[in-house]
């Protein structure tokens, strides 16, 4: 703190503001280098300079890096190369084609038509699978599980998918609350198994 007060009066050369982000492992060095001298006019905007910039490094949070956690085939493509759009226009699993493809989110998309695939690309969130395309049963349980396209399900405009119809059928029991306790469950599985 000395050394703080040191550098703000008008009589410490500027030039000593580099002290600051080092003082606390060099005090010796800052404090002898910082003589007494005639201050220029430009002195104190200087340290109004330095110490908006220390601010500023100090206060300026990190990027956080967030994980993910996506059912992906060996080669990054998701729900075993379905079309996502499928679901919500022909109300059915249809096979994507790679020549119609998408990247988002870190897995790639295989769509049954370039129309698809530009909707898609036009409000992702919409059409991609909620829990990374696992099983929303099994997220509900804490567990990561496979999925059979064919158990598909659209609740609240959204796009689960389940281990099979059987299990799908158990989940809607309680929809709402399976439902609940899968999203509460979800980042922590995440977090847990992310990448």
């Amino acid at each position: 703190m000395q050394l703080v007060k040191i550098l703000f009066q008008k009589s410490c050369n500027p030039v000593h503001l580099f002290c600051i982000p080092f003082w606390r492992l060099f005090p010796s060095a800052c404090y002898s280098t910082c003589k007494v001298l005639q201050a220029a006019p430009t002195n104190s905007r200087m340290h109004k300079l330095g110490t908006l910039f220390l601010f500023l490094s100090l206060a300026t949070p990190l990027p956080a890096q967030t994980k993910t956690l996506l059912n992906l085939d060996k080669t990054g493509v998701a729900i075993q190369g379905y079309d996502p759009v499928a679901f919500f226009t022909n109300n059915k699993p249809v096979k994507g084609k790679p020549e119609f493809s998408a990247r988002q989110d870190g897995a790639l998309y295989y769509f049954g038509s370039i129309e698809h695939r530009d909707l898609f690309k036009s409000d992702p969130a919409k059409y991609e699978p909620v829990f990374g395309g696992y099983c929303a049963y099994g997220v509900s349980k804490g567990k990561l599980v496979e999925i059979d396209v064919d158990a598909f399900q659209i609740v609240n405009g959204r796009l689960l998918l389940q281990y099979s119809k059987g299990v799908r059928d158990d989940f809607n029991k309680d929809t709402k609350g399976n439902l609940a306790k899968a999203e509460a469950n979800w980042p922590g599985l995440v977090e847990k198994k992310g990448k």
